[in-house]
């Protein structure tokens, strides 16, 4: 017989994301610390209520997917062009601070680890999922600015290093993974960025021109976001929120489809789709197996975390030029680590990289820097504003 449980924990989910967003905004909070925060009390580390099921894991992606979308369909393309070397630089120095140090941290606790379990932990920290971030920037209405679009640019960029490390970090442990045909791929998504990128952009010209705001268009633009998406990660092997938001950057000139479409998309994503993806982080936390030896771990490798993405991206942001506050705004920005460092444990754990018992001090780290960037950009940012 057919189950319906999941009509039951959407509304669970919907309501209860509600409810914990306005409570956090009581507090002056963004609401998305709410939301995070009951996928974690409302799944298996507390109540255990919500489970994980392949279809909140669907939903949740396709959450991402048009958070990201409209990201790209917020940037402004001048800004994203005078920042673009600046967040080049940022994402280099943000990559390379934490691989160096989270390698280190991990080698000298446990001293008789393998190099290549050290050097993946280190991959791990270079992520930077952006996602949290870019709720945090849009509540506050900093998303469009040179900050918000530095974070912007270097996450995306952050994003194609991680995946270059991760392929090369895990060919060494699998013989079947060549490492000039990955890179041969990246490059190859990037060319087809712009030639598809040219055309769509082309076609959208002349539909804003012919047929203005009809509901028409919202379906073709969500259509283009998914065929991003679905390029950028089944065939190109770069993350499908990549993906997306190069889509969402190809449209984000043809101004009166763009702000069509992102009014319309934001009417589906903030009403089901992305309550969802931010209530799943938290389910994903399962602090099972944590002895105090792990525990130690955990805590000490959420503090590098946390300082070497701000360290790390900050300094870069104020080599370009950014004042002191902005530097470290953009520091903070990139210290959510978000599903894109689950994604990459997993696939690390698939070729053999990391044990098992590794994965609840990751998932403690990215659950804890996905809560506290939220709170320190609400602090940081807001301090500039009362100034």
């Amino acid at each position: 017989m057919e189950s319906y449980d999941f009509l039951m924990l959407i509304a669970i989910i919907l309501l209860s994301t509600k409810v914990f967003g306005i409570l956090s905004e009581k507090v002056h909070m963004p609401q998305v610390v709410g939301a995070l925060l009951v996928g974690i009390i409302l799944g298996s580390s507390f109540l255990n209520i919500l489970k994980e099921t392949d279809f909140l894991v669907k939903t949740a992606e396709i959450g991402v997917i048009l958070l990201m979308y409209l990201a790209g369909l917020d940037t402004d393309i001048d800004e994203l062009k005078s920042t673009g070397k600046a967040s080049s630089l940022i994402a280099l120095i943000g990559c390379l601070i934490p691989l160096v140090f989270g390698s280190l941290t991990y080698n000298l606790f446990f001293r008789n680890s393998l190099f290549l379990e050290s050097l993946f932990i280190g991959v791990i920290l270079t992520a930077t999922s952006v996602s949290i971030t870019v709720e945090t920037l849009r509540e506050m209405g900093k998303l469009k600015g040179s900050v918000g679009t530095t974070i912007l640019g270097s996450a995306i960029i952050d994003d194609i290093l991680g995946i270059i490390l991760l392929t090369l970090i895990t060919s060494l442990g699998d013989s079947d993974v060549s490492i000039i045909f990955v890179l041969f791929k990246i490059l190859l998504f990037f060319v087809f960025v712009l030639i598809s990128g040219f055309i769509v952009h082309k076609i959208f010209m002349i539909m804003e021109r012919r047929y203005g705001k009809r509901r028409r268009i919202v379906i073709y633009g969500i259509a283009f976001c998914l065929f991003m998406s679905y390029c950028a990660e089944e065939i190109f092997g770069v993350a499908d929120i990549t993906g997306a938001y190069f889509a969402g950057l190809i449209l984000c000139n043809v101004y009166d489809v763009k702000s069509y479409i992102a009014s319309k998309v934001n009417v589906i994503s903030y009403a089901f789709f992305t309550p969802i993806f931010f209530a799943s982080i938290g389910l994903k936390t399962v602090l099972t197996g944590m002895t105090s030896n792990l525990i130690l771990f955990s805590l000490l490798l959420l503090v590098v975390a946390i300082l070497t993405k701000v360290i790390g991206c900050g300094l870069g942001a104020f080599l370009c030029g950014f004042n002191k506050n902005d530097a470290l705004s953009i520091g903070i920005g990139m210290v959510s680590r978000g599903e894109v460092a689950l994604i990459v444990a997993q696939k690390g754990s698939q070729v053999g990289l990391i044990d098992s018992s590794m994965f609840p001090a990751i998932v403690f780290v990215v659950i804890v820097t996905t809560l506290i960037t939220p709170i320190l950009l609400k602090i940081v940012m807001g301090r500039r504003i009362n100034a």
